[in-house]
């Protein structure tokens, strides 16, 4: 009796067991899968959005405002070559002092005309063993600042009228006293459209806003791109025609991140 009854619980341990196997290798076969899918299998279109609670409810949005650029800058540029250093950069010089003296009486101020870069380069002869020198190429260009952008096409005449013979892009930008003005109002539009946001969000979920408890913000300025007047003209070549210049829009945005508490 007693082995009988031993039997009966040895046969029903295995069974048990059979089946604990079978349930665990059916799990296993099912994360199996489930990594399968997700690694390899299409992507849901699922998008979830969750609030923990305690944590604050953070809203983004940006501010953005548009200004018209009121600083142009060119870069012009005289450049000359010959077999004696010295005769080539007295050339230079010469022609320098025209073209600053030209701008000068359009009525741009010295202090707008800074120079940018000036090299002096020797020409080799490459036909020789061991190369020699036979002559210098010297280089000048300056950076010229106009706020009166009736005056960049006379700037760019006189320019070349004076003996430049490098005619670079032309931008624009923005003055530092504007930039601020126009960033605070792109500022208070970005607070006003995040405030929104969290209003209606608040209303649609049936949450109570509290208060602001950080504030967080970057910012950008998107300049009109640089305009190219004209290629390096050459030596001999005649003076390039003005072309008529644009400003354009420049555009301040400023993104701000509001973190309110949850009541």
């Amino acid at each position: 009796m007693e082995n009988k009854t031993i039997t009966v619980f040895h046969n029903k341990m295995i069974e048990f067991i059979k089946v604990l196997i079978g349930k665990t290798l059916l799990v296993g076969l099912f994360f199996l899968f489930l990594f399968i899918y997700s690694k390899f299998g299409p992507s849901l279109p699922i998008s979830v959005l969750t609030q923990t609670k305690g944590e604050p409810m953070v809203v983004t949005d940006t501010g953005k405002i548009t200004v018209v650029p009121d600083i142009a800058k060119v870069t012009v540029g005289i450049e000359a070559e010959g077999q004696i250093l010295k005769r080539v950069q007295d050339e230079v010089n010469l022609k320098s002092k025209n073209l600053i003296d030209s701008l000068k009486k359009l009525g741009i101020d010295e202090k707008d005309i800074k120079t940018t870069n000036y090299n002096v380069n020797p020409e080799y002869d490459y036909q020789s063993n061991p190369y020699k020198i036979n002559g210098y190429r010297v280089t000048t260009s300056y950076e010229v600042k106009i706020t009166n952008f009736e005056t960049i096409n006379d700037a760019l005449t006189v320019a070349t009228e004076s003996g430049a013979n490098i005619i670079g892009n032309i931008s624009f930008e923005v003055n530092e006293k504007t930039k601020e003005e126009y960033t605070q109002k792109a500022r208070e539009e970005a607070v006003k459209l995040a405030k929104e946001k969290a209003e209606g969000l608040a209303k649609a979920s049936g949450i109570t806003l509290g208060k602001i408890i950080n504030v967080t913000e970057s910012f950008g300025v998107d300049y009109p791109r640089p305009i190219m007047y004209a290629k390096e003209v050459s030596l001999d070549s005649s003076q390039p025609e003005t072309a008529d210049i644009q400003a354009g829009e420049t555009e301040i945005s400023v993104t701000v991140s509001l973190s309110y508490e949850i009541r």
